[in-house]
């Protein structure tokens, strides 16, 4: 099967190569994109295509892109015509979810929720699929044979999304609170005891092992918008937004070290002081 992928950053390149592997032809635009891009693409064994309207012939095309620009690259998408199926695998809320199905009209939308981390081991990482029945049991079984598990969802577009944002609230609010705390435990010179703590009450955990939390001062500048998504869920479903709102402030404050391959915990943990209780404003 033909498949065009959007984009193959960290998370799109590992799900491209999945497909690679499994035997399909893959292709991605390299037009606008850098060479970090590109070299993660050639790694995956992506295919590179000539331009965005080449993508027109694919029998699905997959986007895994960050929150904020979902619904760009899917209006994109729409504009060259395409008609198969759009796989769109992005941490966006529901309503999200159903604005890219009315944007792309003429093509069959499957909703995707993808949880763990970039698919390269098995049982690691789920796609959670719902929309049309037909559909998303063609996208299950393209990925029936890969280390990125296919996860059947009953429900319409948006409950894959719903489900993952769901998640994400405890997964990524839980680290930036631990950060939160070894912050203050390291202002106040009981880092240590903090550390013996949690080792000894919540081990396993990043507040046990906050080397751990580095990973996600790398990846705040994708999870802001995200919280961002999540807060506009809560307040659709008629939840209040307050904890989202301001796990998105707090991660603004790291979004200097944006893939920063050589960030510390010093420094993740050091970016945080100083704030005297003025919240970083979040990223529009």
């Amino acid at each position: 099967m033909i498949i065009g992928l959007l984009h193959p950053g960290a998370m799109g390149s590992a799900v491209g190569a999945q497909l690679v592997a499994a035997g399909h032809q893959c292709g991605w635009v390299p037009e606008g994109r850098g060479s970090a891009t590109r070299r993660r693409a050639a790694e995956a064994g992506l295919t590179a295509l000539t331009k965005l309207d080449e993508l027109a012939s694919c029998d699905v095309v997959v986007s895994v892109c960050p929150p904020a620009a979902a619904l760009d690259v899917a209006r994109q998408v729409a504009r060259i015509g395409f008609t198969g199926c759009y796989v769109d695998a992005n941490a966006i809320s529901p309503r999200h979810s159903e604005g890219i199905a009315a944007v792309l009209d003429g093509a069959t939308v499957v909703d995707g929720g993808i949880v763990g981390p970039p698919p390269r081991k098995p049982d690691t990482t789920r796609l959670y699929l719902s929309g049309p029945g037909d559909a998303v049991t063609r996208v299950h079984d393209l990925f029936r044979h890969t280390t990125l598990t296919p996860v059947v969802l009953p429900g319409p577009v948006g409950a894959a999304s719903a489900l993952k944002l769901a998640y994400a609230t405890y997964n990524k609010v839980s680290i930036v609170l631990a950060a939160q705390a070894h912050a203050l435990a390291r202002q106040h010179g009981v880092d240590a005891q903090l550390r013996e703590l949690a080792a000894a009450t919540l081990p396993g955990t990043p507040f046990a092992d906050p080397e751990r939390l580095v990973s996600a001062g790398q990846r705040a500048w994708r999870w802001a918008p995200e919280m961002r998504e999540i807060a506009e869920t809560c307040r659709d479903a008629g939840l209040p937004a307050d904890l989202l709102d301001a796990a998105e402030a707090f991660l603004t404050h790291w979004r200097q070290h944006k893939d920063d391959p050589d960030l510390t915990l010093d420094q993740l943990l050091g970016a945080l002081t100083g704030v005297r209780g003025q919240a970083a404003q979040p990223d529009t």
